[in-house]
């Protein structure tokens, strides 16, 4: 029906042992390409939207980025990439990513700042449960 439901019902059905999470391999890749935490920082500063990217990082409140935003900042063929391995369109995977690239940030980045040379695999493997688990609950009424 939803964005959400679109991305939980492909990774549902694609997904059929705990190695084939095609949203944590989605997201594991999309931060090797870009270099971890650092590299997306560097790239967002790049695009004109370091400020929004730190607000991510920082203990602050998370500023907003949209799906546009997203795509023009990673690219057409990362966003395709994401959508294939999730198996919807790219624009749903820019939605996707528009809603829960900050959250992720500032998850993985929780004492406010981006360590030099961190790998986040873990944390993103720690993340995932409760990133499915909001994509499988309550949408708070966003579409």
């Amino acid at each position: 029906m939803g964005l959400f439901d679109s991305i939980l019902s492909a990774l549902t059905g694609k997904s059929n042992s705990a190695d084939a999470n095609p949203l944590g391999a989605a997201l594991a890749s999309l931060l090797e390409k870009n270099g971890g935490i650092q590299g997306l920082m560097a790239k967002f500063s790049q695009g004109g939207l370091g400020d929004v990217f730190s607000s991510w990082v920082g203990l602050g409140e998370n500023k907003s980025i949209s799906p546009d935003q997203i795509n023009s900042l990673l690219g057409s063929d990362q966003i395709g990439s994401i959508a294939k391995s999730l198996g919807v369109d790219p624009s749903l995977a820019s939605g996707f990513l528009a809603d829960h690239l900050p959250k992720i940030v500032d998850k993985l980045t929780p004492s406010g700042q981006v360590e030099a040379g961190s790998d986040h695999s873990q944390g993103l493997a720690a993340l995932l449960p409760s990133l499915l688990a909001s994509l499988g609950g309550s949408e708070s009424g966003k579409a």
